[in-house]
């Protein structure tokens, strides 16, 4: 079966599955973000981090609450993809010696992360909405705005100043 951990054969199936694999995701950004919060050296930058990971506190708990409105446990799923962007943002981070630049790859590591939320959290949107679940898909959409919002504050602290500074 590979990397998932139970047959899926329908689209429910397939909802659990990527709420499992969100999940972990958000449980392993929230473990990250301290990392890259430490690191960062531009105050805007660094408070906005901050103000993320708060908020990424909060989408673990929305997520909790669509599992049991969905009437399933609380589990995570290994999410191979949100390991491997957070391996590399570790890795770039490590080798970053100037602080604008450093700066630079923190915010794109972090709007991968972004990114890769963005279609997480979009997708399991258009699985409850088919699946006739309005009240998991609004939940869930809260988050997908707010996923939208960190990227795009994000683009701002990174053409307003640490880009031409990185530069």
């Amino acid at each position: 079966m590979g990397l998932f951990s139970k047959s899926i054969k329908t689209l429910d199936d397939l909802f659990v599955h990527t709420l499992q694999d969100i999940y972990y995701a958000e449980q392993q950004i929230a473990k990250s973000l301290p990392k890259m919060i430490d690191k960062a050296t531009d105050p805007q930058l660094k408070q906005g981090l901050q103000a993320h990971l708060t908020e990424t506190q909060g989408q673990i708990r929305r997520l909790e609450q669509v599992f049991q409105m969905h009437g399933q446990p609380v589990k995570g799923t290994t999410c191979a993809a949100m390991d491997g962007i957070l391996e590399e943002a570790q890795d770039i981070l490590g080798v970053a010696n100037d602080n604008d630049v450093l700066d630079a790859a923190i915010i794109s590591s972090a709007q991968a992360v972004e990114h890769y939320e963005i279609t997480r959290y979009g997708t399991l949107v258009a699985f409850a909405k088919q699946l006739g679940r309005q009240d998991c898909a609004a939940v869930l959409q809260q988050t997908l705005d707010e996923e939208y919002a960190a990227d795009r504050k994000l683009t701002s602290i990174a053409e307003g100043r640490v880009n031409r500074a990185a530069a």
